[in-house]
């Protein structure tokens, strides 16, 4: 069932992972989740920044126009996908060094359900105010490490201790990706894909 999980993520993280370890739903169910749940910072943003406006500071809110919107709402749907099967590939890659033999559907279901508050973080930009999506971002980070460290043990059956050793390593992946994406849309907008405002 698609987003079968969700709630049990924040009501009782620890349970549900065993529970998503147990049952084990394989990869179409992990890739329907993905695609479903990137869909939610990818609309927001994109009513937001078409329709609301940001409010930076002072002055008035600024709007991208719809083509400029829905251009960068599909671009970030495609990278938040891509994203996430990086880090399930990375995750898969790296089992062997800490004794862990997943099969790949293991790892993307981790790193899907690992990204899962950051998605619907996506929320929070409907009140697009700079310091209030910020805040909500740090949040959903924060969730998102948390749950990391926590799933992995159980998904990928080791021990504790070295559990926090690899997700460690899975955070630094991780952090080089986001750095990866954010690096690609400074030369993409270098090239004049940047976003056209109104007025």
């Amino acid at each position: 069932m698609i987003l079968n999980h969700l709630w049990g993520l924040y009501a009782h993280p620890r349970q549900e992972w065993k529970l998503i370890e147990r049952s084990h739903e394989g990869i179409f169910s992990s890739l329907i989740h993905i695609l479903v749940i990137a869909l939610i910072p990818s609309i927001c943003t994109y009513f937001a920044t078409a329709h609301i406006g940001w409010s930076i500071g002072a002055g008035d809110p600024i709007h991208l126009t719809r083509e400029s919107a829905q251009m960068m709402a599909i671009a970030m749907y495609f990278a938040l996908v891509s994203g996430v099967f990086a880090l399930a590939y990375l995750t898969h890659w790296m089992a062997k060094t800490f004794g862990a033999k997943p099969q790949f559907s293991q790892a993307l279901e981790l790193a899907a359900y690992t990204a899962t508050p950051m998605f619907m973080m996506g929320f929070a930009t409907l009140y697009p105010v700079l310091w209030f999506v910020m805040l909500a971002a740090l949040a959903a980070i924060a969730y998102s490490v948390y749950l990391l460290y926590s799933g992995v043990p159980i998904i990928m059956n080791i021990p504790e201790e070295r559990g926090f050793i690899y997700a460690s390593s899975v955070v630094t992946c991780g952090l080089v990706l986001l750095v990866g994406i954010m690096a690609s849309s400074v030369i993409l907008w270098s090239y004049g894909f940047g976003p056209s405002y109104i007025g």
